[in-house]
C-alpha cells in the first residue's frame, strides 16, 4: 500500500515537473538598463506598505513614475503633483518642477492597514 502511494506522489511530482517545462517558470521583472532607472521613479507597493518611508528626486527632474503591485491591489496618489496611479494606469510622466515635500498615499482601498499606507516625496 506504501508503494502505492509513493508511486502516486512521484507521478504527480514529474508531471507538475514536464507542465513547467513546457509552459515555461513564471518571468522575473524585466531589469531596466541603468538609463531607464535613472528616468525612473519606481514606487513598489506590499500590503499596507510602501518599499521606501521617503523617495526623492531633483527639481527640474522629468521622470517616469511607475506603481509595482508586489502584494495585494494597490493604487499611489502623490498629494499636490497630480499624479494618481491606479488600475490599468500604473505609469505617468512627469517634470518636478516645484521643490518641497509631498505625501504619497495609497488610493485604493486595500484592507485594514490602508490608512497607514503612506509615504513622502521630497523634491530637492
Amino acid at each position: 500500500m506504501h508503494k502505492w502511494i509513493l508511486a502516486t506522489i512521484l507521478s504527480v511530482l514529474v508531471l507538475f515537473s514536464i507542465g513547467l517545462m513546457t509552459l515555461g517558470l513564471p518571468k522575473s521583472e524585466e531589469a531596466e538598463s541603468p538609463e531607464e532607472a535613472a528616468n525612473t521613479l519606481k514606487i513598489v507597493a506590499s500590503n499596507f506598505e510602501f518599499d521606501q518611508k521617503e523617495y526623492r528626486v531633483k527639481a527640474g527632474d522629468k521622470k517616469i513614475v511607475k506603481l509595482q503591485n508586489k502584494r495585494g491591489k494597490h493604487g499611489v496618489e502623490i498629494q499636490g503633483l497630480n499624479v494618481k496611479l491606479e488600475g490599468d494606469k500604473l505609469e505617468q510622466e512627469i517634470t518636478f518642477d516645484k521643490p518641497g515635500t509631498y505625501p504619497l498615499v495609497c488610493s485604493v482601498m486595500c484592507g485594514e492597514g490602508h490608512l497607514e499606507m503612506k509615504s513622502v516625496l521630497i523634491v530637492e
